[in-house]
Protein backbone atom coordinates (compact mmCIF):
# COMPACT_ATOMS: atom_id res chain seq x y z
CA UNK A 1 0.00 0.00 0.00
CA UNK A 2 1.37 3.63 -1.05
CA UNK A 3 0.36 4.51 2.70
CA UNK A 4 3.33 2.68 4.14
CA UNK A 5 6.28 4.05 2.13
CA UNK A 6 6.05 7.45 4.74
CA UNK A 7 6.44 4.67 7.65
CA UNK A 8 9.23 2.56 5.82
CA UNK A 9 10.89 5.59 5.24
CA UNK A 10 10.26 7.15 8.45
CA UNK A 11 12.03 3.62 9.83
CA UNK A 12 15.16 3.76 7.61
CA UNK A 13 16.20 7.30 8.66
CA UNK A 14 15.30 5.92 12.26
CA UNK A 15 18.15 2.89 11.56
CA UNK A 16 20.41 5.57 10.46
CA UNK A 17 20.27 8.25 12.67
CA UNK A 18 20.63 5.12 15.99
CA UNK A 19 23.44 3.98 14.02
CA UNK A 20 25.02 6.88 14.29
CA UNK A 21 24.51 7.04 17.98
CA UNK A 22 25.96 3.47 18.54
CA UNK A 23 28.90 4.41 16.44
CA UNK A 24 29.37 8.04 18.57
CA UNK A 25 28.98 6.07 22.15
CA UNK A 26 31.27 3.70 20.88
CA UNK A 27 33.84 6.23 19.90
CA UNK A 28 33.37 7.69 23.42
CA UNK A 29 33.90 4.48 25.18
CA UNK A 30 37.08 3.76 22.90
CA UNK A 31 35.78 0.24 21.68
CA UNK A 32 34.58 -0.59 25.29
CA UNK A 33 36.81 -3.87 26.34
CA UNK A 34 36.55 -4.95 23.02
CA UNK A 35 37.65 -2.32 20.39
CA UNK A 36 37.70 -4.80 17.85
CA UNK A 37 34.76 -6.53 17.89
CA UNK A 38 33.09 -3.87 18.92
CA UNK A 39 33.83 -2.14 15.80
CA UNK A 40 33.01 -5.19 14.11
CA UNK A 41 29.50 -4.95 15.44
CA UNK A 42 29.27 -1.76 14.26
CA UNK A 43 29.70 -2.53 10.66
CA UNK A 44 27.71 -5.79 10.73
CA UNK A 45 24.81 -2.85 11.90
CA UNK A 46 25.99 -0.34 8.98
CA UNK A 47 25.67 -3.83 6.41
CA UNK A 48 22.26 -4.78 7.37
CA UNK A 49 20.91 -0.89 7.64
CA UNK A 50 22.03 -0.28 4.00
CA UNK A 51 20.50 -3.95 3.36
CA UNK A 52 17.60 -3.55 5.39
CA UNK A 53 16.61 -0.08 3.85
CA UNK A 54 16.55 -1.63 0.23
CA UNK A 55 14.91 -4.08 1.10
CA UNK A 56 12.49 -2.53 2.80
CA UNK A 57 11.91 -0.38 -0.30
CA UNK A 58 10.71 -3.15 -2.37
CA UNK A 59 7.37 -4.48 -1.73
CA UNK A 60 7.66 -7.79 -3.33
CA UNK A 61 10.71 -8.48 -0.02
CA UNK A 62 8.66 -6.98 2.13
CA UNK A 63 7.45 -10.35 3.86
CA UNK A 64 7.78 -12.50 7.27
CA UNK A 65 11.42 -13.97 6.44
CA UNK A 66 13.01 -10.29 5.96
CA UNK A 67 11.00 -9.35 9.17
CA UNK A 68 12.38 -12.43 10.81
CA UNK A 69 16.09 -12.21 9.65
CA UNK A 70 16.08 -8.48 10.50
CA UNK A 71 15.32 -9.39 14.31
CA UNK A 72 17.59 -12.19 14.74
CA UNK A 73 20.61 -9.38 13.05
CA UNK A 74 19.52 -7.46 15.89
CA UNK A 75 19.28 -10.12 18.75
CA UNK A 76 22.87 -11.25 17.72
CA UNK A 77 24.19 -7.60 17.90
CA UNK A 78 22.53 -7.11 21.06
CA UNK A 79 23.56 -10.05 22.42
CA UNK A 80 27.47 -9.22 21.77
CA UNK A 81 27.31 -6.63 24.20
CA UNK A 82 28.47 -8.30 27.67
CA UNK A 83 31.65 -9.54 25.06
CA UNK A 84 32.14 -6.29 23.29
CA UNK A 85 31.52 -4.14 26.92
CA UNK A 86 34.58 -7.01 28.41
CA UNK A 87 31.84 -7.70 31.23
CA UNK A 88 31.81 -11.02 30.32
CA UNK A 89 34.02 -13.52 34.00
CA UNK A 90 37.41 -14.79 32.59
CA UNK A 91 37.24 -13.34 28.44
CA UNK A 92 40.23 -13.39 27.65
CA UNK A 93 42.12 -10.39 26.64
CA UNK A 94 39.59 -8.23 27.95
CA UNK A 95 40.27 -4.48 29.42
CA UNK A 96 38.62 -4.10 32.56
CA UNK A 97 36.35 -1.20 32.72
CA UNK A 98 35.93 1.03 35.38
CA UNK A 99 32.79 0.26 37.30
CA UNK A 100 30.88 3.43 36.68
CA UNK A 101 31.20 2.46 32.82
CA UNK A 102 29.69 -0.87 33.32
CA UNK A 103 26.90 0.34 35.88
CA UNK A 104 23.62 1.37 33.74
CA UNK A 105 25.79 1.04 30.64
CA UNK A 106 23.53 0.77 27.22
CA UNK A 107 24.32 -2.44 25.35
CA UNK A 108 26.12 -2.14 22.04
CA UNK A 109 23.88 -1.25 19.47
CA UNK A 110 21.51 1.19 21.79
CA UNK A 111 18.40 2.48 20.39
CA UNK A 112 19.08 0.44 17.00
CA UNK A 113 17.35 -2.25 18.35
CA UNK A 114 14.15 -0.72 18.04
CA UNK A 115 14.47 -1.29 14.45
CA UNK A 116 13.32 -4.17 14.23
CA UNK A 117 10.20 -3.72 16.41
CA UNK A 118 8.62 -0.72 14.27
CA UNK A 119 9.34 -2.64 11.39
CA UNK A 120 6.95 -5.69 12.87
CA UNK A 121 4.65 -2.94 14.01
CA UNK A 122 4.01 -0.99 10.25
CA UNK A 123 4.07 -4.45 8.38
CA UNK A 124 1.57 -6.57 10.75
CA UNK A 125 0.08 -4.14 13.19
CA UNK A 126 0.07 -3.46 17.38
CA UNK A 127 0.26 -7.42 17.98
CA UNK A 128 3.02 -7.90 15.97
CA UNK A 129 4.86 -4.79 17.32
CA UNK A 130 4.06 -6.35 20.50
CA UNK A 131 5.52 -9.51 20.03
CA UNK A 132 8.98 -8.05 18.28
CA UNK A 133 9.37 -5.90 21.32
CA UNK A 134 8.69 -8.79 23.46
CA UNK A 135 11.13 -10.74 22.04
CA UNK A 136 13.82 -8.09 22.11
CA UNK A 137 13.28 -7.06 25.74
CA UNK A 138 14.02 -10.46 26.81
CA UNK A 139 16.99 -11.11 24.96
CA UNK A 140 17.89 -7.52 26.62
CA UNK A 141 17.06 -8.53 30.13
CA UNK A 142 18.03 -12.05 30.17
CA UNK A 143 21.47 -11.70 29.00
CA UNK A 144 22.41 -7.90 28.73
CA UNK A 145 23.01 -7.69 32.67
CA UNK A 146 23.59 -4.26 34.58
CA UNK A 147 23.55 -3.40 38.28
CA UNK A 148 20.83 -1.19 37.27
CA UNK A 149 18.16 -3.16 36.15
CA UNK A 150 15.78 -0.68 36.01
CA UNK A 151 17.84 0.20 33.35
CA UNK A 152 16.52 -2.63 31.17
CA UNK A 153 12.92 -2.23 32.30
CA UNK A 154 12.88 1.04 31.21
CA UNK A 155 13.93 0.12 28.04
CA UNK A 156 11.49 -2.70 27.66
CA UNK A 157 8.83 -0.97 28.60
CA UNK A 158 9.61 2.08 25.81
CA UNK A 159 10.39 -0.57 23.49
CA UNK A 160 6.89 -2.30 24.10
CA UNK A 161 5.02 1.20 23.98
CA UNK A 162 6.56 1.74 20.32
CA UNK A 163 5.59 -1.44 19.23
CA UNK A 164 1.92 -1.06 20.45
CA UNK A 165 1.75 2.57 19.11
CA UNK A 166 3.42 2.75 16.04
CA UNK A 167 1.19 -0.70 14.80
CA UNK A 168 -1.61 0.65 15.76
CA UNK A 169 -0.94 3.99 14.36
CA UNK A 170 0.04 1.94 11.01
CA UNK A 171 -3.05 -0.39 10.87
CA UNK A 172 -5.59 2.71 10.96
CA UNK A 173 -3.74 4.45 8.24
CA UNK A 174 -3.97 1.46 6.15
CA UNK A 175 -7.55 1.08 6.98
CA UNK A 176 -8.03 4.92 6.23
CA UNK A 177 -5.90 4.27 2.56
CA UNK A 178 -8.99 1.32 2.05
CA UNK A 179 -12.22 3.60 2.65
CA UNK A 180 -10.27 5.93 0.45
CA UNK A 181 -9.94 3.79 -2.13
CA UNK A 182 -13.21 2.54 -2.19
CA UNK A 183 -14.80 5.89 -1.93
CA UNK A 184 -13.04 6.72 -5.03
CA UNK A 185 -13.94 3.61 -6.95
CA UNK A 186 -17.62 4.21 -5.80
CA UNK A 187 -17.08 7.81 -7.10
CA UNK A 188 -15.78 6.77 -10.29
CA UNK A 189 -18.95 3.87 -10.39
CA UNK A 190 -21.25 6.96 -10.09
CA UNK A 191 -20.78 9.05 -12.53
CA UNK A 192 -20.16 5.82 -15.22
CA UNK A 193 -23.58 4.94 -13.59
CA UNK A 194 -24.55 8.86 -14.45
CA UNK A 195 -23.18 8.75 -17.95
CA UNK A 196 -25.01 5.76 -19.07
CA UNK A 197 -28.56 7.13 -17.25
CA UNK A 198 -28.07 10.04 -19.66
CA UNK A 199 -27.05 7.76 -22.76
CA UNK A 200 -29.98 5.31 -21.72
CA UNK A 201 -32.70 7.73 -20.94
CA UNK A 202 -32.33 9.40 -24.78
CA UNK A 203 -32.39 6.44 -26.38
CA UNK A 204 -33.37 2.55 -25.09
CA UNK A 205 -36.35 4.22 -22.30
CA UNK A 206 -37.95 6.54 -24.95
CA UNK A 207 -38.18 3.55 -27.50
CA UNK A 208 -39.59 1.31 -24.92
CA UNK A 209 -42.08 4.07 -23.32
CA UNK A 210 -43.01 4.73 -27.33
CA UNK A 211 -44.09 0.67 -27.74
CA UNK A 212 -45.55 0.80 -24.55
CA UNK A 213 -48.07 3.38 -25.97
CA UNK A 214 -48.45 2.23 -29.24
CA UNK A 215 -49.05 -1.11 -27.94
CA UNK A 216 -51.84 -0.18 -26.10
CA UNK A 217 -53.35 1.77 -29.31
CA UNK A 218 -53.22 -1.26 -31.68
CA UNK A 219 -53.94 -3.60 -28.69
CA UNK A 220 -54.29 -7.44 -29.24
CA UNK A 221 -51.18 -8.92 -29.10
CA UNK A 222 -49.38 -5.64 -29.67
CA UNK A 223 -51.09 -4.92 -26.07
CA UNK A 224 -49.15 -7.37 -24.62
CA UNK A 225 -46.29 -6.57 -25.84
CA UNK A 226 -46.55 -2.71 -24.80
CA UNK A 227 -47.10 -4.10 -21.62
CA UNK A 228 -44.13 -6.10 -21.23
CA UNK A 229 -42.49 -2.89 -22.80
CA UNK A 230 -43.68 -0.79 -19.78
CA UNK A 231 -42.00 -3.42 -17.18
CA UNK A 232 -38.77 -3.22 -18.80
CA UNK A 233 -39.31 0.35 -18.63
CA UNK A 234 -39.78 0.35 -14.94
CA UNK A 235 -37.13 -2.29 -14.22
CA UNK A 236 -34.86 -0.24 -16.60
CA UNK A 237 -35.19 3.34 -14.68
CA UNK A 238 -34.98 1.65 -11.22
CA UNK A 239 -31.84 0.22 -12.31
CA UNK A 240 -30.29 3.21 -13.62
CA UNK A 241 -31.81 5.36 -10.31
CA UNK A 242 -29.51 6.89 -8.16
CA UNK A 243 -28.97 5.73 -4.66
CA UNK A 244 -26.77 4.96 -1.86
CA UNK A 245 -24.93 1.23 -2.57
CA UNK A 246 -25.87 -1.41 0.23
CA UNK A 247 -23.12 -2.45 2.49
CA UNK A 248 -21.31 -5.85 0.89
CA UNK A 249 -23.74 -9.22 1.22
CA UNK A 250 -26.79 -7.09 1.59
CA UNK A 251 -29.43 -5.62 -0.60
CA UNK A 252 -31.96 -3.21 -0.62
CA UNK A 253 -35.48 -4.96 -1.11
CA UNK A 254 -36.52 -1.86 -2.79
CA UNK A 255 -35.04 -1.57 -5.79
CA UNK A 256 -35.97 -5.03 -6.58
CA UNK A 257 -39.07 -4.83 -5.82
CA UNK A 258 -39.58 -1.50 -7.89
CA UNK A 259 -38.64 -3.38 -11.07
CA UNK A 260 -42.00 -4.89 -11.15
CA UNK A 261 -44.04 -2.03 -10.96
CA UNK A 262 -46.44 -1.21 -14.48
CA UNK A 263 -49.68 -0.23 -15.09
CA UNK A 264 -51.44 -3.04 -14.09
CA UNK A 265 -48.91 -3.46 -11.04
CA UNK A 266 -48.46 -0.62 -8.04
CA UNK A 267 -45.66 -1.27 -5.64
CA UNK A 268 -45.45 0.81 -2.79
CA UNK A 269 -41.62 0.73 -0.67
CA UNK A 270 -41.03 3.05 2.57
CA UNK A 271 -38.59 6.07 1.66
CA UNK A 272 -35.63 4.50 3.62
CA UNK A 273 -33.85 1.56 2.29
CA UNK A 274 -35.31 -1.92 3.65
CA UNK A 275 -31.77 -3.40 3.63
CA UNK A 276 -32.12 -7.55 3.68
CA UNK A 277 -29.22 -10.32 3.41
CA UNK A 278 -28.90 -10.63 -0.38
CA UNK A 279 -30.04 -14.25 -0.79
CA UNK A 280 -32.97 -13.00 1.18
CA UNK A 281 -33.93 -10.30 -0.95
CA UNK A 282 -33.43 -12.74 -3.69
CA UNK A 283 -35.90 -15.05 -2.53
CA UNK A 284 -38.10 -12.45 -1.14
CA UNK A 285 -38.34 -11.20 -4.75
CA UNK A 286 -38.58 -14.18 -6.75
CA UNK A 287 -41.47 -14.97 -4.54
CA UNK A 288 -43.27 -12.16 -5.27
CA UNK A 289 -42.61 -12.09 -9.52
CA UNK A 290 -43.92 -15.85 -8.92
CA UNK A 291 -47.55 -13.88 -7.03
CA UNK A 292 -47.56 -11.53 -9.69
CA UNK A 293 -47.21 -14.46 -12.82
CA UNK A 294 -50.30 -16.21 -10.55
CA UNK A 295 -52.23 -13.11 -10.80
CA UNK A 296 -51.58 -12.39 -14.64
CA UNK A 297 -51.64 -16.53 -15.03
CA UNK A 298 -55.35 -16.89 -13.28
CA UNK A 299 -56.78 -13.25 -13.32
CA UNK A 300 -55.99 -12.23 -16.86
CA UNK A 301 -53.68 -9.41 -18.35
CA UNK A 302 -55.21 -6.46 -17.26
CA UNK A 303 -56.15 -7.30 -13.83
CA UNK A 304 -54.76 -5.06 -11.12
CA UNK A 305 -52.50 -6.02 -8.41
CA UNK A 306 -50.81 -4.19 -5.49
CA UNK A 307 -47.59 -4.71 -4.02
CA UNK A 308 -46.68 -3.17 -0.46
CA UNK A 309 -43.64 -3.37 1.42
CA UNK A 310 -42.98 -2.49 5.12
CA UNK A 311 -40.34 -3.19 7.83
CA UNK A 312 -41.64 -3.70 11.65
CA UNK A 313 -39.45 -4.82 14.55
CA UNK A 314 -37.06 -7.32 13.34
CA UNK A 315 -39.64 -8.16 10.24
CA UNK A 316 -39.98 -7.08 6.59
CA UNK A 317 -43.27 -7.38 5.25
CA UNK A 318 -44.67 -7.78 1.60
CA UNK A 319 -48.18 -8.04 0.80
CA UNK A 320 -49.25 -9.05 -2.97
CA UNK A 321 -53.28 -8.16 -3.19
CA UNK A 322 -54.92 -8.36 -6.81
CA UNK A 323 -58.88 -8.16 -7.59
CA UNK A 324 -59.35 -11.21 -9.14
CA UNK A 325 -62.06 -13.56 -8.28
CA UNK A 326 -60.47 -15.12 -5.21
CA UNK A 327 -58.98 -18.61 -4.98
CA UNK A 328 -62.00 -21.13 -4.04
CA UNK A 329 -62.10 -23.15 -0.94
CA UNK A 330 -59.34 -26.42 -1.37
CA UNK A 331 -57.90 -25.01 -4.37
CA UNK A 332 -54.58 -24.55 -3.64
CA UNK A 333 -54.65 -28.19 -1.43
CA UNK A 334 -56.27 -29.68 -4.76
CA UNK A 335 -53.84 -28.27 -7.00
CA UNK A 336 -50.78 -29.32 -5.08
CA UNK A 337 -52.59 -33.23 -4.96
CA UNK A 338 -52.32 -32.83 -8.87
CA UNK A 339 -48.86 -31.92 -8.89
CA UNK A 340 -49.08 -28.22 -9.81
CA UNK A 341 -46.81 -26.48 -7.47
CA UNK A 342 -46.36 -23.43 -8.56
CA UNK A 343 -47.86 -21.99 -4.94
CA UNK A 344 -46.36 -24.31 -2.68
CA UNK A 345 -42.60 -23.88 -4.26
CA UNK A 346 -42.25 -21.38 -6.22
CA UNK A 347 -43.76 -18.66 -3.18
CA UNK A 348 -44.22 -20.63 0.22
CA UNK A 349 -40.71 -22.88 -0.77
CA UNK A 350 -38.17 -20.14 -1.90
CA UNK A 351 -39.81 -17.69 1.25
CA UNK A 352 -38.87 -20.95 3.86
CA UNK A 353 -35.38 -21.42 2.61
CA UNK A 354 -34.97 -17.93 3.47
CA UNK A 355 -36.60 -18.29 7.38
CA UNK A 356 -39.64 -16.30 5.86
CA UNK A 357 -43.25 -17.16 6.39
CA UNK A 358 -46.37 -16.85 3.93
CA UNK A 359 -49.76 -16.57 4.45
CA UNK A 360 -52.48 -16.67 2.05
CA UNK A 361 -55.59 -14.68 2.57
CA UNK A 362 -58.22 -15.04 -0.44
CA UNK A 363 -62.44 -14.36 -0.82
CA UNK A 364 -64.39 -15.57 -3.59
CA UNK A 365 -64.99 -12.23 -5.59
CA UNK A 366 -62.90 -9.72 -3.60
CA UNK A 367 -59.77 -11.27 -4.69
CA UNK A 368 -56.50 -12.46 -3.03
CA UNK A 369 -53.69 -11.13 -0.72
CA UNK A 370 -50.02 -13.09 -0.25
CA UNK A 371 -48.24 -11.99 2.29
CA UNK A 372 -44.72 -12.64 2.81
CA UNK A 373 -42.84 -12.12 6.28
CA UNK A 374 -39.17 -12.14 6.28
CA UNK A 375 -36.55 -11.96 8.81
CA UNK A 376 -35.01 -8.45 8.84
Amino acid sequence: MAIEVPFWRAIAVYRVASLVYAAVLMAQQRGYGQPVAGWLVIGVMALWTAGATYAYSVPVLRRWPLLVMDLLVTLACLLSSPYVQGSLPGAAGTTPLPATWVAGMMPVPATWVAGPVLAWAVYGGRRAGAVAAAVVAAADLWFVRTPDESVVINGAVLLFLAGVVVGHVARLAKQAEQRMQRAIEMEAAQRERDRLARDIHDSVLQVLALVQRRGRQIGGEAAELGRLAGEQEAALRELIATRPAAPEGTTDLRSLLLRYGSPEVTVSTPATPLILPAETARGAAAAVKAALDNVRAHCGPQARAWVLAESGEGTVTVSIRDDGPGIPDGRLDQARADGRLGVAESIRGRVAEVGGQVSIVSVPGQGTEVEITLPS
